[in-house]
């Protein structure tokens, strides 16, 4: 089989997974009613971003390869540290956000560069 074929399984997956993907995405509109989620719900999914954002990040910085890192040699968990540090000392102003974001490179650069961490 050459890079330009593609048999009839794949194909057949790739349509389906398409219909299921409208499907679900188009449920929402197909009720004639609107939908109201229970406040469970709707307290639930103020923390979605966190935790999506928690599950990319934290493997990066506890991990190296397969295992965990040694916790002082590594210049990705004490920027985020300080980062982590800074935007709870300073949150509520504007600036805290992208500020921690600047102190987490300013101690992960030295680091990484200088040390080699």
């Amino acid at each position: 089989m050459t890079m330009r074929e593609t048999d009839g399984w794949t194909l057949g997956v790739i349509v389906g997974l398409a219909v299921i993907t409208v499907i679900a995405r188009g449920f929402f509109f197909i009720s004639e009613k609107p939908w109201r989620l229970p406040g469970w719900a709707l307290r639930g999914l103020q923390f979605a971003p966190v935790a999506a954002l928690t599950a990319v990040i934290a493997p990066d910085i506890l991990l190296a390869g397969q295992a965990f890192t040694a916790p002082w040699r590594d210049a990705r968990l004490l920027a985020a540290l300080a980062a982590a540090a800074f935007y709870f000392w300073r949150r509520g102003t504007g600036y805290a956000l992208p500020a921690s974001i600047g102190i987490g490179m300013a101690v992960y650069l030295p680091l990484h560069v200088m040390l080699g961490w």
